[in-house]
C-alpha cells in the first residue's frame, strides 16, 4: 500500500510538472472525466469491453469497430462485440467508469491498467492501478465495493467539475 501510495503521489507531481512546464498534456495524455479516457477521447485505452466477458480476457480494440456512449469513444475487436456492447452499455462497460476500484474505495481516481488489473465479480467489469492493486482489492471484494459504491457518486461529480483528486501511471 505504501508503494502504491509513493507512486501515486510521484505520478501526480511529475504529471503537475509536465502539464505547468508544457501549458498543456501531450498527446497520450488521459482526461479526467467520469469515463476514463485518453487524449483521443478512448476509454479503456482502446481494449474490447466485451472480450473481458466473451473471452475471459483483454483484448485490443480497433477504430475499425468503434462506438459512442456515455461521452466517450469505444473500440471492439469485432463488428459482433461492438453490436453486443450497444445492445446493453451498462452490462459491459466497466464499474466507475473505468477507474481503479481499489482508488475509488478509498475516495479518489486513478488511472487502470486494463491489461494486468481487471475482475469480473458478478456480472461487472472491475479496473484496477495494477496487478498488485488488483490482487488486494480480490482478497476483499466486498469490502471495497461497499466503500466504493458509497465513494463513486462524489467522486464522479468531482470528476465533472474538475475538482477530483486524480492519479496517474507515470509516463
Amino acid at each position: 500500500m505504501l508503494r502504491l501510495l509513493n507512486l501515486l503521489t510521484l505520478s501526480v507531481v511529475l504529471l503537475s510538472v509536465i502539464l505547468v512546464g508544457c501549458g498543456q498534456g501531450s498527446g497520450d495524455a488521459a482526461i479526467a472525466g467520469p469515463v476514463l479516457t485518453d487524449a483521443d477521447g478512448v476509454a479503456i485505452q482502446g481494449y474490447d469491453a466485451v472480450a473481458y466477458f466473451v473471452d475471459n480476457r483483454p483484448n485490443q480494440g480497433s477504430p475499425e469497430y468503434g462506438a459512442d456512449w456515455n461521452g466517450a469513444r469505444w473500440w471492439f475487436s469485432s463488428a459482433e462485440n461492438r453490436d453486443l456492447f450497444l445492445s446493453d452499455p451498462e452490462s459491459f462497460a466497466p464499474a466507475y467508469g473505468g477507474w481503479c476500484a481499489y482508488g475509488m474505495a478509498e475516495g479518489y481516481a486513478a488511472e487502470t491498467d486494463p491489461v494486468n488489473g481487471w475482475t469480473i465479480h458478478e456480472g461487472r467489469l472491475y479496473l484496477n492501478w495494477d496487478a498488485e492493486i488488483t490482487a488486494d482489492w480480490r482478497a476483499d471484494k466486498a469490502g471495497f465495493l461497499k466503500k466504493s459504491e458509497a465513494q463513486w457518486p462524489e467522486v464522479e461529480g468531482q470528476l465533472q467539475d474538475g475538482s477530483a483528486t486524480v492519479y496517474w501511471h507515470e509516463g
